[in-house]
C-alpha cells in the first residue's frame, strides 16, 4: 500500500512540474506585463482582415 500511494505522488509530482514547465518555461518573471499584452492585442487587431457578409463562410448561402 506504501508503494501505491509513493508511486501516485511521484505522478503528482511528476504532473505538477509538468504544468508548472510548460506555464513558465522561456519568462524570465512569469507573465507578460500588461502594456505588452496590450501591444500584441492591438497589433493582431491591426492584421485581421474586415469582415464582410458576401464571403464563402459566412453561413448565408443556402447549401
Amino acid at each position: 500500500m506504501t508503494l501505491l500511494l509513493l508511486e501516485a505522488l511521484g505522478a503528482l509530482l511528476l504532473l505538477i512540474f509538468i504544468v508548472w514547465w510548460t506555464m513558465f518555461s522561456g519568462r524570465r518573471k512569469g507573465e507578460l506585463p500588461e502594456s505588452v499584452e496590450a501591444e500584441k492585442q492591438a497589433a493582431a487587431r491591426q492584421q485581421e482582415p474586415p469582415a464582410s457578409g458576401d464571403g464563402p463562410g459566412d453561413g448565408s448561402a443556402p447549401r
